[in-house]
Parts: structure tokens; C-alpha cells; sequence
């Protein structure tokens, strides 16, 4: 049987309907839907059908998040100007809203240039929430108190000591903030009666701690932590007063990081604890909870059930019912009576095309220090799955962020293409242990592309890989790896495609945000000080701008002319060096877009490109029309392109 080939919309337009929300007294269902080809926020009473819901915004930009009051009298979001994460709070009233009319938005943070950031929604006065707003000084965020229904904000901390995050306690009391000294070491100090603030844990660049939630009787909080002699991070509770640690639980396999806990809001206690390892694995420490847990897996079976919102008394909730090869499905579950109500499939098109969506397969391989590296192999629908072209998609991160199972919208497109599918998590990567994670320090285009090339070699040697018809791919860090592979190791790749990655490590260093500074000594031990002679090496030897003649392999390069993180000359560099050096380059440019691409018809643009351009230089099955999506919506640079001056 031969697989049909899925229209790339499927994969990348903008889903039917997402990020569902029960009200908290669970008379209403929000959610995400387009306007206008943009994503909005919709709401619906429980009772009546999606296609009766009210529009709640017009916005022009995708909305990123939001959440309800605690009241359910409002609803809040997020939202930023065309990517570039100056992100503002808004709220609406949803009672309002009629077929023939909108409620008023308010901008709760009406400020320029200002990435406002939400602490704390009030359990005990749902009319307040605590925000940080970087308004005063762009690299540090003061603390303050605002008003949902008034828009007053009340500053409660000016931050003069570079916090960068505020904990409050059960009873919403400012117990902890957390600091990042001039060394880039992270503190947590306690915050006395009198607003004195006193160090009580403190870690250094290769380690981690992070507060997960509060004791019932606030005497302590949960600490999950990898100081010391620690690989795993481990929780533990901190007793802010004198701080004590006392372990509670790590891995029990022994294998990975402490994933997640999840407490009770209401009765304050721990429902269960998570690990990820090929697969998230819960731990539930309520029998009730594990009860319904089981009872929801039995029901789908080879799916992960995640939790997705819950009323106030948790009795009733959405669950996403998500797998590797299965369209996912929401449902409304609740817990007294057992009833399972389906709500929406996000991508409804999926169904009935599952039996034609490949199998995420966790796979080990050894790198050039045979240090394993774990992944996931995705491979076509093809009777012969030998000498296949492969596509190597890269995360980003690099530090922290994984990979994982389920469905991935780009692997089952490039699946259904042909190819083949690996996503190495090299060194570096989150979740397998401070060792595994601290390996990556300094080892841009060293051990960690060795970690990636190794994959490359891994698929050749299994039989997988057609050597000649291997691609590099990613966005962010992947985009630098792609750069990276084609500059240091030509001879392994057929092609490559950059998304948003950085070409230049000192103008990459040189150009984060201003509110990133609590983080730029953390960058430093993870790249290279660029203030030494040492870390200047560094630097330039891993910077794929500064080996853009050994560059003979084609590129293509996507760049988001607003993205705050790794800014448009990064793009505009290595595609002046490599014309200057005669060697031709694809160069798409969103004018309306940041770190990522978040409008459906850019997504589509963007890889009806890629598809066209993978086609032509290793093969797989192409669907060819795709002219108008990319001339109407990204700028196709064809001819040089201002002088960019080439730093360092």
C-alpha cells in the first residue's frame, strides 16, 4: 500500500481548536481558534456546542497564553508585537461578549519595551496578581501588586539586588526570592518580616535548584536540586528558616532528573511525582488520584494522559489524550461520576490518516568519546527502510530542553516525504543528569556536534542512511548546528537548513536582551567568556562565520527579522560571507516574526521551501505547489544584501 502524501497544512496550519480551559466553577470552556488566520481566544458555556462559541479577540499577533481568574470573572493573556517578547498583560471580562460584539481588551501593562512576567494569581484575592515589570531598569524586574479589575499597580519590591524571581507561600506571604549574584552563582534567601533578605542555598554555574511548591503548613518548601555530590536532581524540602535540606525522593530507576511534582491546590498536597525517561513515567502518591489515572489509561491505551485544567475542586477537568502515530483528543472527565465527554480534536484532519503516520522509536548510540547518546528514530512507511535519505532535526536549547516522545507535526511531514527522522539529545541536553548536561560546557562544534555526527554515522552503519543523502536541520541552537555541521564536517551532510540560528558567537553574546543579563555568566561557562583571551578562542573557533569557506554544501537559511534572541544579522552575516566567497545561498526573511515561527502561512511557507529544497538535493517525495505560499507571505532574498560588518 502506498502511503498518500498529507498536505503540509495538516502539519502546520494553525489547529482547529487548542489550549481548552474549564472555567474555574466549570460553566465555561475557553479556547484557542482562528481569526482572521490568527489564533484568538474564544469562549463557549459548557452546555453549548464549539461552533456557538464568542469571540473574545482580534488580535493581530497569535495569542501566546492565558488563564482565568481565580473567580472566573476574567480571563487574561499574554501577548507581544510581531515576536520580538515584549510581551504585556491583558485582561477581558468574557460575560460580555454576544455574537455581534466583543468585550474591550485592557492592557494591563501599557509599556513599551517592557517583557512583564506573572508570579502569582491570588488564591485569596481574586481580583490581584503579582507581576514583575522591567520598565525601570530593562535588565531587572520590580515586584508589584495589580489591581485585575482597576488596572492599579502597587510596587511591593524595587529590585536593586538582582532578583529574578519572586516565591510566595500558601497563604501568599513573600517568603523567598531568588537571586543571580555578579558571578552568576543562583541564591535563594529568605524574606524577613521586616523585608530583610537572608541567603539560605546558594549553587554554582554547573548546578541547578529550583523551589516546586510549599509544605501544607508553609513550614517548608519543595527543593528540587543537583548541589554537590548530587548527578540526578533530587527533591527535597528547605526549611526557609534555617536551611536544612531533607531528601524526599529521587529516580527510583536511577536513570534520569527529578521531572515534576504536582500539588493538590486545594488540600495542598502531593498528588504525584513524574520522570521522563524514553517515556513520562507518574509516581501518584494519593490512591484516589492513581485510581482515576489508571482508569483513564485503561481507556486509552499506548497514549499519555496529561491534565489540562481542572475546576477549583478538581472534581471535574480536560484531559489531552496524546500519542506518537494518533491525532490528539480532548476530553471533559469527571471524577465523581466517571463521565468521559469528548470535546476536540486540535487537528481533526489527522483522522482517519493515522495509519499513515510513523512510530517515534527511542534509540542509544555511541559518540567519538563513547559517551551514549539517546534519540528518537522515526522512519516512512516503506517496505524498505535501507539507504533511506535522513534528515538529522536538531533541538534547540541547547542547555536544558529535550527532545521527547509523541506526535511531532515536522517528523511525521518529513516521514510521510520519505526520510528518515533522527533527534539526537546530545550532551547538553536536559533531563539525563548534571554530568550528561555539564559535558556541553564549551563544546559548541566540538563534542557536541561530534554528538550529533556520530547520529549521522550511527544510521549509515544500521543500514538506515543512504551516506550521500543525509540533511542537517534545527531552529535556534539546531540552527547553529546546522551551520556548525556544514562548516566543520562538509564531508557528512548533503544539505543543510538554519532557522534562527546564531553564525557569530561574540555578536550573538554581544546582542541578548537586556533582561537576560542574570543569565549571561551561565552563557559564559556554557560557550566561552568572550572578556578572556581563552573564551575568545573559543569563540571564534566554534563560530561557523569564521569557517564559511569550508562551506561548500547548499543552505538554507530562515530568519524572523523581530527575533529579540538571536537577531537578524546573525542571518545577515554568514549569508554576506558565504556570497563573498561565491557559494549561493536561500535566505527567507519574516518581517512579521521573532524567535519562531507562529503564523500558519509563514509555518507553511517555511517548509514548503524546506520540502522543495530537501527534494532537490537528497530526494523524497515533494508536493510541488507551493510558489504563491512562499512569495506572499516571507521575502525571498536573492541578491546581496546590505554590507554586514563581520566582528572578531
Amino acid at each position: 500500500m502506498t502511503t498518500p502524501l498529507i498536505d503540509r497544512e495538516i502539519f502546520f496550519g494553525n489547529p482547529e481548536i487548542a489550549y481548552g480551559q474549564l472555567s474555574p466553577d466549570g460553566k465555561y470552556v475557553s479556547f484557542l481558534k482562528e481569526y482572521e488566520g490568527i489564533m484568538n481566544l474564544w469562549v463557549k458555556s459548557f452546555d453549548a456546542e464549539f461552533e456557538d462559541a464568542l469571540l473574545l479577540t482580534k488580535s493581530s499577533s497569535p495569542i501566546l497564553g492565558y488563564f482565568w481568574s481565580r473567580d472566573a470573572k476574567y480571563i487574561l493573556y499574554i501577548n507581544d508585537t510581531g515576536g520580538d517578547e515584549n510581551f504585556n498583560v491583558f485582561a477581558l471580562d468574557p460575560s460580555l461578549a454576544t455574537q455581534s460584539d466583543i468585550p474591550q481588551s485592557t492592557n494591563l501593562t501599557p509599556l513599551e519595551d517592557v517583557t512583564a512576567q506573572i508570579y502569582l494569581t491570588s488564591r485569596l484575592d481574586h481580583d490581584k496578581i503579582f507581576i514583575g515589570i522591567n520598565d525601570r531598569d530593562k535588565a531587572w524586574h520590580d515586584l508589584y501588586a495589580l489591581s485585575i479589575s482597576t488596572g492599579t499597580l502597587t510596587l511591593v519590591l524595587e529590585n536593586n539586588n538582582r532578583y529574578t524571581n519572586y516565591i510566595f507561600d500558601w497563604s501568599e506571604k513573600l517568603r523567598l526570592a531568588t537571586r543571580s549574584d555578579e558571578h552568576g552563582n543562583s541564591q535563594i534567601l529568605r524574606v524577613g518580616d521586616d523585608n530583610t533578605f537572608h541567603l539560605i542555598y546558594e549553587t554554582n554555574l554547573k548546578e541547578s535548584a529550583y523551589v516546586a511548591g510549599w509544605l501544607p503548613d508553609n513550614r517548608a518548601c519543595y527543593l528540587v536540586s543537583n548541589k554537590g555530590d548530587v548527578n540526578f536532581s533530587t527533591l527535597y524540602t528547605l526549611d526557609p528558616r534555617t536551611g536544612e535540606t531533607i531528601e524526599v525522593e529521587q529516580d527510583p530507576r536511577g536513570l534520569v532528573d527529578f521531572g515534576s511534582l504536582w500539588l493538590h491546590s486545594e488540600s495542598k498536597k502531593v498528588i504525584s511525582t513524574s520522570y521522563t525517561y524514553d517515556k513520562k513515567v507518574r509516581y501518584f502518591k494519593n490512591e484516589e488520584w492513581k485510581t482515576q489515572y489508571e482508569y483513564l489509561a485503561s481507556k486509552f491505551p499506548d497514549r499519555e494522559i496529561g491534565f489540562t485544567s481542572f475546576t477549583s475542586d478538581y472534581s471535574k477537568m480536560l484531559i489531552a489524550v496524546t500519542g506518537d502515530s494518533y491525532a490528539s483528543d480532548v476530553y471533559y472527565y469527571d471524577s465523581e461520576t466517571k463521565a468521559l465527554l469528548h470535546q476536540y480534536t486540535p487537528n481533526p484532519k489527522l483522522k482517519g490518516l493515522e495509519d499513515h503516520l510513523c512510530k517515534m522509536t527511542p534509540v542509544t548510540y555511541p559518540s567519538s568519546d563513547d559517551l551514549p547518546i539517546p534519540a528518537y528514530l522515526s522512519l516512512p512507511l516503506t517496505e524498505d527502510n535501507t539507504n533511506l535519505p535522513c534528515v538529522i532535526v536538531v533541538h534547540g536549547g541547547p542547555k536544558g530542553p529535550r527532545d521527547t516522545w509523541g506526535y511531532n507535526g515536522l517528523v511525521q511531514f518529513f516521514t510521510n516525504r520519505g526520510y528518515a527522522v533522527l533527534q539526537p539529545n546530545f550532551r547538553a541536553s536536559g533531563g539525563y543528569g548534571k554530568a550528561f548536561l555539564n559535558a556541553g560546557d564549551k563544546q559548541w562544534g566540538k563534542l557536541m556536534q561530534d554528538d550529533i555526527t556520530y547520529g549521522a554515522q550511527y544510521l549509515i552503519q544500521q543500514g538506515i542512511a543512504d551516506s550521500k543523502r543525509i540533511a542537517i536541520m534545527g531552529g535556534s541552537y539546531g540552527g547553529y548546528a546546522t551551520l556548525a555541521g556544514l562548516a566543520f564536517t562538509p564531508e557528512i551532510y548533503a544539505c543543510g537548513i538554519d532557522i534562527v540560528g546564531p553564525s557569530n558567537l561574540f555578536t550573538l553574546l554581544d546582542s541578548i536582551p537586556p533582561y537576560w543579563e542574570a543569565g549571561r555568566k551561565w552563557l559564559y561557562e556554557m560557550i566561552g567568556d568572550p572578556d578572556t583571551p581563552e573564551g575568545q578562542k573559543l569563540l571564534k573557533e566554534a563560530s561557523p562565520l569564521f569557517s564559511a569557506d569550508q562551506i561548500s554544501k547548499p543552505l538554507l537559511i530562515v530568519q524572523g527579522a523581530n527575533d529579540p534572541r538571536v537577531k537578524k544579522p546573525e542571518s545577515d552575516q554568514i549569508v554576506v560571507a558565504l556570497r563573498d566567497k561565491g557559494h549561493p545561498v536561500d535566505y527567507l526573511l519574516a518581517q512579521d516574526e521573532g524567535h519562531g515561527f507562529r503564523k500558519p502561512l509563514n509555518r507553511m511557507a517555511l517548509y514548503a521551501q524546506a520540502e522543495r529544497f530537501l527534494a532537490q538535493h537528497i530526494g523524497g517525495r515533494y508536493q510541488a505547489e507551493m510558489g504563491d505560499e512562499v512569495s506572499k507571505t516571507l521575502d525571498i532574498i536573492t541578491v546581496d544584501i546590505h554590507t554586514v560588518s563581520l566582528e572578531h
